[in-house]
């Protein structure tokens, strides 16, 4: 099975999206399924990730209802609200789901990242790590200085976002090459290959200025702990559904076998989800 590990649906009206605005005409509509299907079977990917695109219980409930229909969605990976004391009130609902798979924890838009540092965050990561819940981190790579230390003190099942947006524009590759090597050394911690075109100049960035980064994720995480995402309809912004996954072909490394390269493209996503677990329980 083929997965795209990271992908978003949305509703313009529903009103929890303030980052998408009428000044975003890319994005500022509503995206569903039958807008990524033809995409999909282009590229032979069965099944998706759908992942939170707004910081609400609401927005959750909305995208588990959509996968309630859905033949393509495998999995939702939800928020909740770490800073509420009900939070676990807030997850167990979820929890009762059979297609919830996970929580996003929205790093990049603290205004302090270190807050994760604090007690009651090391607490909740903690109770997420008891119940070995999937976690992705929304993070950039200004802010892993506090994902490292985080990894110090509670030992998640963790995936990094968007391999941490690093600064592909301008070719930089430190402090994020370290710290991203840093953080695959816990074995639980995964890395989604995804959301790199939004991190470029697309008039002026080539592939070749990926394959530093790209070929940095696969040699520190391994072929068994990294996996694809489109990041559409955010990859819009950038590129197509088609550019982005086969940008991503282009860029891994040329010796990778057609059974490493199916870890990437869907084996690692169910692992990690425990999807493969409800497949087998079918």
């Amino acid at each position: 099975m083929r997965v795209d590990a990271h992908q978003h649906y949305w509703k313009i009206n529903r009103n929890d999206y303030g980052w998408i605005t009428p000044e975003i005409p890319a994005l500022y509509r509503d995206f569903y399924e039958e807008d990524l299907v033809p995409h999909l079977i282009k590229n032979n990917i069965d099944k998706t990730i759908v992942v939170q695109a707004a910081p609400t219980i609401a927005e959750t409930d909305f995208i588990l209802s959509l996968s309630d229909e859905s033949e393509t969605i495998a999995g939702v990976v939800g928020w909740i609200d770490l800073e509420d004391p009900a939070y676990k009130e807030q997850l167990e609902r979820f929890l009762n789901h059979s297609k919830f798979v996970g929580v996003r924890i929205m790093i990049q838009d603290m205004p302090d990242e270190n807050i994760i540092l604090a007690p009651k965050y090391i607490d909740a990561f903690s109770y997420l790590a008891e119940i070995d819940l999937p976690v992705d981190l929304l993070v950039h790579a200004g802010q892993l200085s506090a994902v490292v230390q985080l990894l110090k003190q509670v030992s998640i099942r963790g995936v990094i976002d968007h391999i941490a947006k690093p600064d592909i524009a301008q070719g930089k590759l430190e402090p994020w090459k370290s710290q991203m090597k840093e953080i695959a050394k816990h074995s639980n911690m995964y890395c989604k290959l995804s959301g790199m075109v939004t991190e470029v100049d697309n008039k002026n960035q080539q592939k070749k200025d990926f394959i530093p980064y790209v070929h940095h994720i696969v040699q520190i995480f391994g072929v068994d702990r990294i996996m694809y995402g489109s990041d559409w309809p955010v990859c819009l912004l950038s590129a197509s559904y088609d550019e982005v996954y086969q940008l991503l072909k282009e860029t891994l490394p040329d010796q990778l076998s057609e059974k490493k390269q199916a870890l990437i493209f869907g084996e690692n996503a169910l692992k990690f989800y425990k999807i493969e677990e409800a497949l087998d329980e079918i």
